[in-house]
């Protein structure tokens, strides 16, 4: 009976914490387990480019995920960048299309994957995850609206610290517990923030010396302490 209990773990480990189902009862998220299989990615690899479509729905459990395209010159716009919780992906009957869109793993990740009829037969079927599926995508919707504002209106320095901002991870729950948190800190290589942020290495670099030097950010390599989040949400505009 332990050992069942275990295997019951594992599969439905994936899912747990994820927003849309969080009022599941365990033969439901068993049910959906069985239908999506965990699938991890190293960073830096691609879950999922133009040229090999696949009518399939990401449900993010750890790591985070970038989706940007890239134009016939080369340059690379980023729609989205997708935290742990929620999903994404090419599924038609969710009104959500990756279009010419890429999605690269920033991190080590772990996925579940669910193919479209299973997408119907357990989550369109049930109208607490189908309306929070629906949330979801408009909330992106404003989200990719409010991204690409930032790119024609915002300037390089503003975009890095916004950036920046959207990737802090969020505060502990318990108030008694923020006195003793640390200084929050983002897990990225001054070329990735470029790509998020659409410029170049060089200028982020330069962009984030002027902020640590200012005492608004700590620098290291490959993680960045956000010392100031007012200060710095103040510089995102």
């Amino acid at each position: 009976m332990r050992e069942s209990r275990h295997e019951d773990a594992d599969r439905t480990w994936c899912l747990s914490e994820v927003d849309i189902f969080c009022d599941l009862n365990e033969p439901e998220m068993a049910a959906i387990a069985d239908a999506a299989p965990m699938r991890t990615y190293t960073a830096g690899e691609m879950l999922y480019s133009p040229p090999q479509p696949c009518e399939v729905l990401f449900i993010l459990k750890r790591g985070r995920i970038r989706v940007f395209r890239v134009s016939t010159e080369g340059r690379a716009l980023t729609t989205a960048i997708i935290n742990p919780g929620t999903i994404f992906g090419e599924m038609l009957v969710l009104g959500q299309r990756m279009y010419g869109n890429f999605a690269e793993a920033l991190d080590d990740i772990t996925v579940c994957v669910m193919g479209r009829d299973d997408v119907h037969r357990l989550l369109l079927s049930d109208p607490r995850i189908a309306a929070r599926i629906t949330a979801i995508l408009g909330r992106r919707l404003a989200d990719l609206e409010q991204r690409l504002s930032d790119t024609v209106f915002k300037s390089v320095a503003q975009r890095v610290a916004c950036t920046l901002i959207t990737l802090i991870p969020p505060s502990p729950p318990t108030r008694a517990l923020r006195p003793l948190a640390r200084h929050p800190q983002v897990a990225l290589t001054h070329e990735q923030l470029a790509a998020l942020a659409g410029t170049t290495r060089e200028t982020v670099t330069k962009v984030l010396r002027e902020l640590a030097d200012r005492g608004l950010l700590r620098l290291g390599r490959g993680r960045i302490t956000v010392l100031e989040p007012d200060r710095l949400r103040d510089e995102a505009g």
